[in-house]
């Protein structure tokens, strides 16, 4: 999975479902001077509310100005601009979601999810060792937080402090046992150091939890195929490009913190005869047009 981007908090989304709707959603500009602060405020509320639900269901292009709108009539609330600035780093408007996210911060010092977001704004700008300022600000208002955890162990894998990455990663996990990308990420450094045994370990654990995980059933398929288990890795890499055929992109594998010696081998594995045929069958299921129903 996409390791760098925490975008809305699920919790921030459902506080905003649960404000009470405008009689009038549409009514977003006043016809006249006499509306009051509240009633603006009100509107401005259901809009935060309309935004968080299309945000749920990546609808940013349309959640984006409600949600602009909302922090224009509900400028006292962090939640709104905390939604503005998670929407604005979705469309990577960088210094806009920094802006909006200082504006929350400002509202409300307490709440974390605003400095897990000002971390991912600056994770993914590869400022890390910003970013690991605001996790650890993060995580002394929310110390069991496991994606903030989580997020804290990436910042400091790409800046190549490995052990302290899988402490996090330790520390989400016992935060939440089914927390499968943590065991995932330690699976990653491991094979990088040569323990494969390890990762091969930690990859099975992930399966486990998730049989629909599609990364570390790759990352296990090629570990194990390298280390001479060639029938049982074909059958898995097979297995996880069906769920998800972006694991086949090797650009797509780095940005998911894979590294070199897990890329090389990877990198052999696709190009198996086998594994090449199970991609173009895939392509071309997907590709085939819908059968019309007959007369």
């Amino acid at each position: 999975m996409p390791k760098h981007v925490r975008l809305i908090s699920f919790l921030m989304v459902c506080s905003l479902w649960s404000m009470p709707k405008a009689a009038n959603a549409q009514a977003l500009i006043p016809h006249t001077l006499q509306l009051d602060g509240a009633k603006l405020e009100k509107q401005g509320l259901s809009l935060a509310q309309e935004a968080a639900q299309l945000a749920q269901f990546q609808q940013v292009e349309l959640a984006l100005p409600r949600a602009r709108l909302a922090s224009q009539l509900a400028p006292k609330n962090d939640k709104v601009w905390l939604l503005l600035g998670g929407l604005q780093l979705q469309t990577k408007e960088f210094d806009g979601a920094i802006a909006s996210l200082k504006k929350a911060q400002s509202l409300n010092p307490k709440n974390g999810d605003i400095l897990f977001a000002l971390g991912s704004a600056n994770f993914q700008q590869k400022n890390y060792q910003a970013a690991v300022v605001n996790y650890q600000d993060g995580l002394k208002l929310k110390p069991n937080d496991p994606e903030g955890l989580f997020d804290l162990g990436n910042a400091y894998f790409l800046l190549g402090r490995l052990p302290d990455a899988i402490a996090q990663y330790d520390k989400a996990v016992s935060q939440d046992k089914k927390f499968w990308p943590a065991l995932n990420n330690i699976g990653l450094i491991n094979y990088e150091q040569g323990n494969t045994p390890e990762a091969i370990k930690r990859w099975q654990s992930a399966v486990s939890l998730d049989k629909q995980a599609a990364e570390p059933l790759l990352a296990l398929a090629v570990a194990l195929y390298t280390k001479g288990d060639r029938q049982q890795g074909l059958s898995l890499g097979e297995a996880a490009l069906r769920i998800d055929q972006r694991y086949a992109n090797l650009n797509f594998l780095k940005e998911n913190l894979w590294g070199d010696r897990l890329l090389s081998d990877t990198k052999k594995f696709l190009e198996l005869p086998r594994i090449q045929a199970a991609l173009q069958q895939r392509e071309n299921s997907s590709s085939a047009p819908e059968k019309q129903p007959t007369q």
